[in-house]
């Protein structure tokens, strides 16, 4: 029992920073629809600029958080100018954004590459490498923290979009653009803000993600096939689902992990999202699509 209990808080604590980094990639294909295969590269250069804080001035990397968020907002704010925003309206558009992504991602890993090189770094404060001890039962610090903070992220996210008139309107174009415009939303506003809030999400996840992974430029490849079954399996643009699959498959990634190998739980991912796009294409809280 102890063992079991270990893997999962393990797993509940890696879930929750997976959480983080999937529901950036949601809000904005909810809001979108663009699927955004250079995420992860973004969170890496979250990764990147809480790293050489650490080392150059010694921030704390939760400390660092709201810096970052801000720095990858703005960034966002940018991409979105500069790439996303013509041909919104395209009726291939979703289509046009993988492709658009897919060389952002190339673009963004060459330019770390070329600043950082290819080696692996990792933030270490104090607390990164402590642990709790609970009878038999360790609880790492860092995994902990991360955690926990992913989550009030999280629903900070939630509490946004639920009550704010700012949140009302994310929501009303991520149901129907068309009729949010007619009803006087500014929806190109609402897409600037909505890509902003997604990208500021990755530079969040980037600061937790610089102590609790080893990361380098090239690394955004092993989370984007991750981020993608965690997004899928909870419904595309649903923010709840985001956390609900992320937990549901750190832990089972966790215990295949333990039982048959570490080589083995990567694939945890990649199956869930074979099997989902199968059986429920849309995920366990999306919207099934009405047929013409």
């Amino acid at each position: 029992m102890a063992d079991i209990l270990q893997i999962l808080i393990l797993g509940l604590a890696l879930g929750g920073v997976i959480a983080l980094m999937g529901s950036g990639l949601s809000l904005v294909f909810g809001v979108m629809r663009i699927v955004n295969l250079a995420h992860p590269s973004l969170i890496i250069g979250s990764a990147y600029i809480t790293y050489w804080a650490f080392k150059m001035t010694g921030a704390d990397p939760i400390v660092m958080l709201p810096i970052a968020s801000v720095i990858m907002a703005a960034i966002g704010v940018l991409l979105y100018r500069l790439i996303f925003e013509r041909e919104t309206k395209s009726a291939k558009y979703s289509e046009m954004t993988v492709l658009l992504t897919f060389a952002l991602a190339m673009m963004v890993e060459g330019l770390l590459g070329a600043l950082f090189t290819n080696t692996q770094r990792v933030v270490s404060p104090d607390y990164a490498t402590g642990a709790i001890f609970i009878g038999d039962v360790f609880i790492p610090t860092g995994q902990l923290y991360a955690g926990i903070v992913s989550l009030v992220i999280i629903a900070a996210l939630s509490l946004f979009l639920k009550y704010s008139r700012l949140g009302y309107a994310i929501r009303a174009t991520t149901q129907n653009r068309e009729a949010a415009e007619l009803l006087g939303v500014n929806v190109n506003f609402i897409c600037i803000l909505a890509f902003a809030i997604g990208i500021g999400l990755a530079g969040a996840a980037g600061s937790l993600v610089s102590f609790v992974f080893s990361f380098f430029p090239a690394k955004h490849w092993e989370w984007i096939a991750m981020l993608m079954s965690v997004v899928v399996l909870g419904g595309m643009g649903s923010i709840l689902g985001t956390v609900v699959a992320a937990l549901l498959l750190s832990v089972i990634a966790a215990f295949v992990g333990t039982w048959i190998g570490a080589t083995w739980s990567t694939l945890t991912f990649f199956l869930a999202l074979f099997i989902i796009l199968l059986v429920r294409p849309q995920g366990l809280f999306g919207e099934k699509p009405e047929l013409a």
